[in-house]
């Protein structure tokens, strides 16, 4: 009997942290880009036919990352047991159909359940869900055998404390660039390096057949077996099938497009040649807050040689319009939005590249005002080397939410844990 409790317990233990680092980290990572986790809301809207709850994805999906961070920090760390394991398995029986329904009919191709950190496919997620249902029941069933290492009177700092670090956290990678990049785009990244296919790399499979018909019957014949000239049989068309993918490049299409429709892909990444764009996906919606801000690094680029283009995925009259309303004098040129929202989560937002290489990028929040634009600018472009964030940006949060649990940890141990033992 005692050997059977201690292999419940070990068990209980291993599905908490199991549960509890997956809800941490994918909290973490969708915390780092709240911008592309409520664009990933916004397809599940579209594909179930919820369009018109657009507008409250953003507001949505902070609730959803802090939530679930709070939850894989409550379990981790033992803070109201029984209600955190409770609400851990009422999630995940939710999501485990949900994403069998996305593996069986794939209305969205990636769930986003790690953000842009780690891509699933929709069988692969489903499957990753069964085995958190399992361990959620498994956890809920015994969840007073997991370990707490806090006493009750402290367990609302915990839960509310990750709930409002989380927040903060999705907040300023809102309010600024994600501290963490996961996209192709990311700074240091050369694009034509991302588009381009290594030598050696499979390449896609294709299975072809060919439908004919004769005496009002159609049959499908493949490559190797076609009926010969005069058989009787009349071609109605080829069908071509998908069997086996291939290598996809981490960038699959980049285009951008003059006034004249006309592609200016490669002269913009050129191997010698930099260029600032300013990215707005949608002109009807970018921020024009910080035009000073941009029309100075407008006016520096003028003055040190360097190209200066807009580029949008709107029409010609958001175009005019912007032109009208700020007074810019750059060129603009187009490309899909999706590809845009993609290069940079900001709108506008601002990119040097230099010889196809994301150099630096900027928030529109976070573009040097005109009296510190030579400085900042000249410090990027003189650089051997593209410098992508501070990694102490990751660090800092780190010791921001750890620090202060400790620090209540010990005042918990110290003060409630020993009146406890004091008074048995």
């Amino acid at each position: 009997m005692k050997s059977k409790d201690s292999v419940i317990k070990v068990l209980t233990e291993c599905c908490r942290l199991l549960i509890g680092t997956v809800f941490v980290f994918s909290g973490f990572v969708k915390a780092v880009d709240p911008v592309g986790f409520a664009i990933k809301i916004g397809d599940y809207l579209i594909a179930f036919g919820l369009d018109r709850f657009q507008s409250v994805s953003l507001i949505l999906g902070f609730n959803l990352i802090a939530v679930e961070f709070m939850l894989g920090a409550c379990v981790l760390l033992g803070v109201y047991r029984r209600y955190s394991s409770f609400f851990v398995l009422a999630f995940m029986v939710f999501m485990t159909p949900l994403t069998l329904y996305l593996a069986l009919f794939d209305p969205v191709s990636d769930c986003g359940c790690f953000g842009d950190a780690l891509i699933l496919t929709n069988w692969e997620t489903f499957g990753k869900n069964v085995v958190l249902l399992a361990a959620a029941v498994f956890l809920f069933i015994n969840n007073q055998r997991i370990s707490a290492f806090y006493t009750y009177k402290v367990y609302w700092f915990v839960a509310l404390f990750s709930f409002a670090v989380c927040s903060s956290f999705a907040w300023w990678n809102y309010r600024h660039l994600p501290v963490l990049d996961f996209r192709p785009y990311k700074v240091g990244a050369n694009i034509p390096e991302a588009m381009s296919i290594p030598e050696g790399m499979p390449e896609d499979e294709y299975a072809y057949s060919f439908i004919y018909e004769k005496d009002g019957k159609q049959k499908v014949f493949g490559l190797d077996d076609l009926p010969s000239e005069g058989s009787g049989w009349a071609f109605v068309e080829s069908q071509t099938t998908l069997i086996k993918q291939g290598y996809i490049p981490l960038i699959a299409t980049f285009n951008l497009y003059d006034s004249n429709d006309r592609d200016v892909t490669d002269e913009i990444l050129q191997p010698d040649k930099e260029v600032f764009l300013l990215i707005a996906p949608d002109l009807a919606a970018a921020n024009d807050e910080y035009i000073d801000h941009i029309n100075g690094v407008f006016d520096y680029s003028q003055e040190a040689g360097i190209d200066f283009y807009g580029v949008t995925g709107s029409p010609e009259e958001e175009i005019s319009r912007w032109i009208d309303y700020t007074g810019a004098e750059y060129t603009f040129l187009q490309a899909d939005d999706v590809l845009l929202k993609t290069m940079i989560r900001s709108n506008p937002g601002l990119i040097l590249l230099k010889g196809g290489t994301v150099w630096a990028k900027w928030h529109f929040r976070d573009i040097p005002e005109m009296e510190e634009v030579k400085a900042v600018m000249d410090d990027y472009r003189q650089r051997s080397r593209a410098v992508e964030k501070e990694d102490t940006w990751v660090v800092t949060n780190l010791l921001t939410f750890s620090i202060p649990l400790l620090l209540v940890w010990g005042y918990d141990h110290l003060r409630n844990r020993r009146r406890k033992r004091m008074e048995n």
